[in-house]
């Protein structure tokens, strides 16, 4: 099992660049399902979500070639639905892989998998995914950890969420891009990666409105084409190095990025007492000393993302004064606070709030990515800890963040991956 070794107080300085949003990229992967040819996706992520879509996809009989500069080449030609049962184990491995759902629905008529895994964070019910199979005409089964959706036809309708859920939109859209009608979703996610996935549908063809407003309106087709797609910038993975550049009091230009995606993160780095300078496509972030306290609540985009708060809060135990993160999105998001406290942080958390007052120094410690974006968290705290820190539990860490460790090499880190 392998762990990373951060030697802390090194300032990190320097350019990074930014690859594919994860999110997008889960949601494009089981989306070119529903093509007729060959899509050539261009700037996914190295990280192992997607590593398991492409063994998904294989798996379904599809080819999946990456070429040596980095665009992956994909044939679902020869996808059939009898290998649908040969993806339940990487099924299990990620949260997204409830997207093969809406996909195979869309596809096939008729999808059996197990429910999906993922991060410890908190109840995540695919309630509102099921209200829209079904408002489409699908029936749906839950049995012995399994979820079954099938359906004669799918057919256009309005579905209204009782609360904004990114995955239920995107595998709505999934299921309904093909379907008899208009489909109607209100109270939608509004998320860049919900737009991208949109875009890339209606890039094949598609015929999807209203992606960034909280009304999507979807009118079907029968048949889809290849295309050739790069995914959008990950604002969650940009957003990391801002909050690392900082922390270390460093100086970093975040390169290909979407500024007007990160201006929750801006806005409050500045509140803290940071430089943030923005750029047609990067934003250079400069540390500054003493950084003051600050207020956060987690919302739906728009607002300050929920996969920010575990980093933002590392941040927050080297401001002045009280700061305060009221998490909004998921009840369980907080077990990382555990980890900073082994390191000297002041942190007390109630309920979905977390209270952190301020230290002049965290110490070294054997700590956890308790999940992914903990992960990330962990390493930013190992950064400006005194000593020799070590991060465990990287499988949450390698879901998400395409070769962490050696960018912040790049960037001056004292940082490395062992094998334990």
């Amino acid at each position: 099992m392998d762990k990373i070794l951060i030697k802390g107080g090194k300032r990190l300085a320097g350019e990074v660049t930014i690859t594919g949003a994860k999110n997008a990229a889960l949601g494009i992967m089981p989306a070119t399902l529903l093509c007729s040819g060959t899509c050539v996706i261009e700037n996914l992520p190295d990280i192992q979500d997607i590593k398991n879509y492409v063994i998904m996809l294989k798996k379904l009989g599809a080819s999946v070639e990456k070429k040596s500069n980095g665009d992956t080449i994909i044939d679902t030609s020869t996808v059939t639905a009898d290998n649908i049962s040969e993806i339940e184990e990487e099924s299990t491995k990620m949260r997204a892989s409830y997207y093969m759902l809406g996909a195979l629905l869309s596809k096939f008529k008729d999808v059996r998998l197990p429910l999906p895994g993922g991060c410890d964070i908190g109840a995540r019910p695919i309630d509102q995914h099921i209200k829209g199979f079904e408002a489409l005409g699908a029936t749906v089964d839950l049995k012995s950890g399994f979820i079954h959706v099938y359906s004669k036809r799918l057919k256009g309708a309005n579905i209204y969420l009782d609360v904004v859920s990114v995955g239920a939109t995107i595998n709505i859209m999934l299921a309904a891009v093909m379907a008899e009608g208009v489909t109607t979703i209100e109270n939608a996610a509004k998320e860049p990666h919900v737009v991208d996935i949109a875009n890339f549908l209606n890039l094949m063809g598609a015929n999807i409105k209203g992606t960034g407003t909280d009304v999507i309106k979807i009118t079907g087709i029968k048949r889809l084409k290849g295309c050739t797609y790069s995914v959008v910038p990950d604002q969650i993975t940009a957003g990391t190095y801002m909050i690392a550049a900082a922390a270390t009091q460093g100086d970093i230009l975040v390169k290909n990025v979407i500024p007007k995606h990160l201006e929750p993160i801006s806005a409050k780095l500045i509140e803290m007492g940071n430089e943030v300078i923005e750029y047609d496509d990067s934003i250079r972030v400069v540390g500054r000393r003493p950084l003051h306290s600050i207020g956060i609540k987690t919302l739906p985009y728009p607002g300050f993302p929920t996969d920010l708060q575990q980093p933002m809060g590392v941040l927050m135990c080297m401001a002045d004064g009280i700061s305060t993160i009221a998490e909004s999105i998921f009840e369980n998001r907080f077990k990382y606070t555990n980890e900073l406290i082994k390191m000297g942080a002041d942190i007390m958390t109630r309920n979905n709030v977390a209270i952190f007052k301020g230290v002049d120094r965290l110490y070294a410690a054997r700590i956890n990515a308790t999940d992914l974006r903990a992960g990330a968290a962990m390493i930013i705290a190992g950064l400006i800890a005194e000593g020799v820190t070590e991060v465990c539990e990287l499988k949450h860490v390698d879901r998400g963040y395409d070769n962490i460790v050696g960018r912040l090499q790049a960037l001056g880190a004292d940082i490395e991956r062992v094998d334990e």
